[in-house]
């Protein structure tokens, strides 16, 4: 990985996209043992249904972590200062998710330069299903 630094990084640059495989039910079974949200709704299809869906859901937090996962493959953590995301919709079982990045600013802000990206998790169609930003220290 290399480090990006203010000389390298420019506005209007984007982030290399992460796509991923299927959302699965072991998928969703595994997360739910790393994350201990065991909500039944994200692995009960029995539950799901009875609560008004067609089928279990992934949980929220599961986009999230594979946005971070961008993120930190484009810079090191110890780089990450802010990681803001708001969700947008669900994503059902089945559905195959890309993550993508772009700088839309650099700045400096307390004697710390620092880039500010635009961050997004889709599926296929380009739904979004999480929106974000982040800020990044530039070395």
């Amino acid at each position: 990985m290399s480090i990006p630094s203010w000389d390298t990084v420019s506005v209007g640059d984007a982030l290399p996209t992460l796509a991923l495989p299927a959302i699965s039910r072991t998928t969703l079974a595994l997360f739910a043992g790393a994350s201990g949200d065991h909500n039944p709704i994200h692995i009960d299809s029995d539950f799901a249904r009875a609560a008004g869906m067609e089928d279990v859901f992934a949980q929220g937090m599961l986009p999230m972590a594979y946005l971070a996962r961008l993120l930190t493959t484009w810079a090191p953590q110890w780089q990450l200062r802010q990681f803001h995301v708001r969700f947008s919709s669900m994503t059902a079982v089945g559905t195959k998710l890309v993550c993508s990045g772009m700088v839309t600013e650099k700045l400096e802000r307390d004697g710390e330069r620092l880039a500010k990206l635009q961050l997004a998790v889709c599926d296929e169609q380009g739904v979004a299903k999480i929106k974000g930003e982040a800020l990044v220290a530039l070395t």
